[in-house]
């Protein structure tokens, strides 16, 4: 992290998500697309602040789908799915681990930017000038 000051507090608001997937015959759909990856450039990643964050990050959400029943958000980063850690994955891996045939519901840890914000808001956090 290179946002990591020394003495002071790390912090990593992380939220549970839970998507049910929906059947369509021998499909199963989450309702949402990812980029990122260990393989990828960073630099192309719209989402990330830090442009060597290689993470895994939702690029898209189908309206109505399960994901966004589920509340998921664009831009949100994945650290983890059914407890398999998600930081340092290939996409190709990631995708895999998302769309297991065996899995009907995928559990979600996410970080997401306005989680973080309302943390460091309501921590009193000073205003550097």
């Amino acid at each position: 992290m290179s946002n990591f000051i020394p003495g002071q507090p790390l912090v990593a608001v992380v939220q549970r998500i839970e998507i049910k997937k929906l059947r369509q015959g021998d499909n199963l759909i989450l309702g949402f697309s990812i980029g990122g990856g260990i393989d990828q450039d960073p630099g192309q990643n719209p989402f990330s602040d830090d442009k060597a964050d290689k993470g895994i990050y939702v690029t898209r959400i189908t309206p109505g789908g399960p994901a966004e029943t589920a509340d998921l958000k664009m831009g949100d980063k994945i650290m983890q799915v059914n407890g398999y850690d998600m930081t340092m994955m290939t996409h190709d891996q990631a995708r895999k681990r998302l769309t297991k045939k065996n899995e009907d519901v995928v559990r979600l840890l996410v970080t997401r930017k306005s989680l973080e914000e309302a943390v460091k808001n309501s921590m009193g956090g000073y205003q550097r000038q």
